[in-house]
C-alpha cells in the first residue's frame, strides 16, 4: 500500500509537469523553437523521475533536438546531422579541457580513503564523550562528527552509513526518540556538500564561471551557521522534551583509567596537572613508570605548548618592522627643467598672455572678478585655505619624512613606527592573547584525570582530521595553493591516516580507486551531457525565452531572490543536487546580471538551498542511505517524519543569510576582493 501511493505521487508529479509544459507550449498562437525548448526540458525531468541515467538522458535529449533545431532552420538531414555531431564533439573537448574539474577525483579518492581508515568510530566515542554533560548529546555528538566527517569526506551516502552503523543503534538503546535520531543522522551527514571542501561548490563554479577558491571561502561560514542551527535543534527538544532525548547515566559517562594511573594513586576526579606533578615530585613508587608520567604529563601540556607557539608567531607578526620603502630610480618632479629639455615628462604649462591668448595653455582663474590669475597666484596662501591637490599642508619642515602617507594636516607622532624599527604590539593582539590565556586557565582548572583521558582520545580522533582539514582548506584559502593542488595534497593526506592507523591494504587501495573512478565518471559524464543539452536548449531559444519571460514579470531584485530560491526548493523535491545545478543554473545564471545580483553570493544561497536535495521526500537519498542499514522496526516514513524540522532549519539559515549577506560574502571580500 505504501508503495503503491509512492506510486501514485510520482507518477501524479510527472503528469502535472508534462501538462504544464504542454499547456504552456499550446497556449500561444504561434509555436516558436524555444516552446520546444520548454518541453525538452520537462520531458527531461521526466525521464529523470522515471529512473534514466541523467547524464545519458541530458545528452540524448539535447542531441535529438539540436538536431532538430538545425533542421527546421532550413538545413537538410545530413547537414543537421553533421551540425549535431560538431557540437557534441566541440562541447565534449570543452568540458574535458577544464582544468577545475581535475580536483574532483583528487578529493574523491581522499574522502574514500579517510572512510576507511576506520576513524569515525572513535571520532564518535570521543566527541560523545566530551559533550556528554549538553542535553541530547548524543544527537549533538552525532551532528558534529558528521560534520567533520563529511568535511573530510564529502561523501553523503557514506558517511550516513557509517553513522545509522555506528550511532543510531546507540540513540536507540539509550531511549532517543526515532525521529530525532533519524532527522540528526541524515541532515548531519548532507553538511559535506556544502562545506568545504566540497565536490557540488566544484561543480556550480565550473557550471557559473565563479571562482572555487572564493566559493570555498564563502561557504565555510555559512556551513558552520547550519550546523550551529542544527546542534541548537536538537539541545532545545532536549531541553524542552527531555524524554524525546535522556540524558546518558553515569555508567555511559564513565572512563575507565589507565592501569599505571590507578596504581600511582590518581583519581578519576583528581585535576589531572596538580596530580601528575604530585606523583612526581612525590615518593617513587616502584610499580610505577617514571618515563610513563612524564609521557603523560606532556600530553597535559600539549595545548599550553600550542598556545606559546601560536602566541609567539602572532606577536612576531604583529612587531615586525615596516619594510622600507623602494628607492625608483630616475624619479624627478614634475615640470622639472631637465624633463622639460628632454621631452619627458610633464611640463608646466606655458604661463602668459601669449598661451592664453591661443588657448594652448591652462591658466589659472582668477580669485575675484577683475583681479588677473598672475597676480592672485603670487600672494602666497593662508593657512585656512585649501592647499593644492598632491601638496602636503604646512610647511615643508613640517612634513614627515617617514616615506609612508602621513594624515593630511597633522603631524607624525613619536610612538609612530618607522621602516626598519619594530612595531608596538596593538590591542587586538593583547586582547586575544588575554582571551587565550584566560581559556588555558579554564581549561587546566577543569582537567581531570578522566577528561585528560577523553583528551587523548581527541588526540587520535578529532586533531588528524582536524590538520587535515585546514592544511587542504589553509592552502585554498590563503592563497597557497590552487584546489587542484590542495586535493592532491588531501589525497595524500588521507593516504598517510589510512597508513597511520594501520587500515592501507590492497584492498583498501583497489576499493578507494574503483569507487572514485566510478564517481569521478558519472560526474565528468554529467558535465558533458548538460553541455549538450544547454547548448541544444539555447540553440531552440529556450534561455531567450525564459529570459523574456522573467523580464516580462517586472520583479524586483529581491522578488526575483525569493522566486529562484523558491523553483530551486521545489526541484529539491524530484531531483538531486547535480540534476539542478547541471540543467538549470545555466537557465539562472544569465539572468543574474540584469537584476544585480552577485553569482557568488547566489551560488552560497542555491548551496544552502541544495541540501533540500538530499532531505526531501520521495527522491531523499539519504533517507534511503538510513533505511538500508537501520533496524527493520524503523519505518522509512518516520525517517521522513524526522527530517522535517532539519529542512525548515535549512530555509531559516537561508533567510538569515539573505538577510546577512556578510556572514558568506566577509571572507571572500577580506581574501580577494
Amino acid at each position: 500500500m505504501k508503495m503503491r501511493k509512492e506510486l501514485w505521487f510520482g507518477f501524479t508529479l510527472m503528469a502535472i509537469i508534462v501538462a504544464g509544459a504542454l499547456a504552456l507550449v499550446f497556449s500561444t498562437e504561434t509555436l516558436t523553437n524555444g516552446h520546444y525548448g520548454l518541453l525538452m526540458l520537462s520531458l527531461v525531468v521526466v525521464a529523470i523521475m522515471l529512473g534514466f541515467p541523467t547524464a545519458f538522458t541530458l545528452m540524448g535529449m539535447g542531441i535529438v533536438f539540436a538536431f532538430f533545431a538545425y533542421h527546421s532552420g532550413g538545413q537538410t538531414a545530413a547537414g543537421a546531422a553533421k551540425q549535431t555531431l560538431d557540437l557534441m564533439v566541440q562541447r565534449t573537448f570543452s568540458v574535458m579541457g577544464n582544468d577545475v574539474l581535475i580536483a574532483i577525483p583528487l578529493f574523491v579518492f581522499m574522502g574514500y580513503l579517510v572512510e576507511r581508515a576506520n576513524l569515525i568510530e572513535k571520532l564518535f566515542r570521543s566527541m560523545h564523550l566530551a559533550l556528554a554533560r549538553l542535553p541530547g548529546s548524543l544527537a549533538v555528538a552525532t551532528l558534529a562528527t558528521c560534520a567533520l566527517f563529511a568535511t573530510a569526506t564529502g561523501i553523503v551516502g557514506a558517511v550516513v552509513t557509517l553513522m545509522g552503523l555506528l550511532a543510531f543503534p546507540q540513540m536507540l538503546r539509550a531511549g532517543y526518540d526515532v525521529r530525532l535520531s533519524a532527522g540528526a543522522i541524515t541532515a548531519g551527514g548532507c553538511l559535506g556538500i556544502l562545506i568545504p571542501p566540497s565536490v557540488m561548490l566544484i561543480v556550480y563554479g565550473a557550471t557559473a564561471g565563479v571562482s572555487v577558491v572564493q566559493l570555498y571561502a564563502g561557504a565555510f561560514f555559512p556551513g558552520l551557521m547550519l550546523a550551529g542551527l542544527y546542534i541548537v535543534y536538537v539541545i532545545l527538544v532536549a531541553k524542552i522534551s527531555p524524554a524525546k532525548a535522556p540524558p546518558l547515566s553515569t555508567e555511559q559517562r564513565a572512563v575507565p583509567l589507565p592501569r599505571p594511573l590507578l596504581d600511582a594513586g590518581a583519581r578519576a576526579a583528581g585535576n589531572a596537572l596538580t596530580g601528575l606533578l604530585g606523583l612526581l615530585k612525590g615518593p617513587k613508587n616502584r610499580d610505577v613508570d617514571t618515563a610513563y608520567l612524564l609521557r603523560q604529563l606532556l600530553i597535559v601540556l600539549l595545548p599550553a605548548l600550542a598556545f606559546a607557539l601560536v602566541a609567539a608567531l602572532s606577536y612576531r607578526a604583529a612587531t615586525a618592522p615596516l619594510p622600507a620603502p623602494e628607492a625608483i630610480e630616475g624619479l624627478q618632479e614634475i615640470g622639472s627643467s631637465t624633463q622639460a629639455a628632454r621631452g619627458q615628462g610633464l611640463a608646466e604649462p606655458p604661463g602668459g598672455d601669449a598661451a592664453d591668448a591661443d588657448g594652448t595653455g591652462l591658466s589659472e582663474p582668477p580669485s575675484e572678478a577683475g583681479e588677473p590669475a598672475g597676480e592672485a597666484s603670487a600672494e602666497p596662501a593662508s593657512p585656512s585655505e585649501p592647499q593644492a591637490l598632491g601638496e602636503p599642508p604646512g610647511d615643508a619642515a613640517s612634513t614627515p619624512a617617514t616615506g609612508g602617507l602621513a594624515e593630511p594636516g597633522a603631524a607624525a607622532s613619536p610612538d609612530d613606527a618607522r621602516p626598519g624599527e619594530p612595531r608596538a604590539a596593538g590591542s587586538a593582539w593583547w586582547i586575544g592573547t588575554g582571551v587565550g590565556a584566560l581559556a588555558m586557565v579554564v581549561f587546566y582548572a577543569v582537567l581531570s584525570f578522566t577528561r585528560l583521558e577523553v583528551f587523548k582520545m581527541l588526540l587520535t580522533s578529532f586533531f588528524p582530521l582536524l590538520v587535515l582539514i585546514l592544511a587542504v582548506l589553509g592552502s585554498i584559502v590563503f592563497g597557497l595553493a590552487t584546489p587542484t593542488e590542495a586535493a592532491a595534497v588531501g589525497a595524500f593526506g588521507g593516504f598517510l591516516l589510512a597508513a597511520a592507523y594501520r587500515q592501507l591494504t590492497l584492498d583498501v587501495v583497489r576499493e578507494s580507486v574503483y569507487l572514485t573512478a566510478k564517481t569521478s565518471a558519472m560526474v565528468c559524464w554529467l558535465f558533458v551531457g548538460s553541455a549538450i543539452f544547454s547548448a541544444a536548449f539555447a540553440l531552440l531559444g529556450g534561455q531567450e525565452l525564459v529570459e523574456r519571460w522573467v523580464l516580462g514579470m517586472n520583479l524586483s531584485k529581491t522578488e526575483f531572490m525569493v522566486l529562484s530560491q523558491i523553483i530551486i526548493f521545489i526541484l529539491g523535491w524530484p531531483l538531486e543536487w547535480t540534476e539542478i545545478i547541471v540543467i538549470f543554473m545555466p537557465i539562472f545564471i544569465p539572468l543574474l546580471d540584469h537584476f544585480g545580483v552577485d553569482p557568488l553570493f547566489f551560488g552560497l544561497l542555491v548551496a544552502l538551498n541544495l541540501q533540500t536535495a538530499f532531505l526531501s521526500p520521495p527522491v531523499a537519498m539519504s533517507a534511503f542511505y538510513l533505511k538500508g542499514v537501520a533496524p527493520r522496526h524503523v519505518t522509512l516514513n518516520q525517517i521522513f517524519a524526522g527530517m522535517m524540522p532539519f529542512m525548515g532549519i535549512q530555509v531559516l539559515a537561508i533567510v538569515i543569510l539573505y538577510l546577512w549577506p556578510s556572514i558568506g560574502l566577509w571572507l571572500p571580500t577580506v581574501l580577494y576582493r
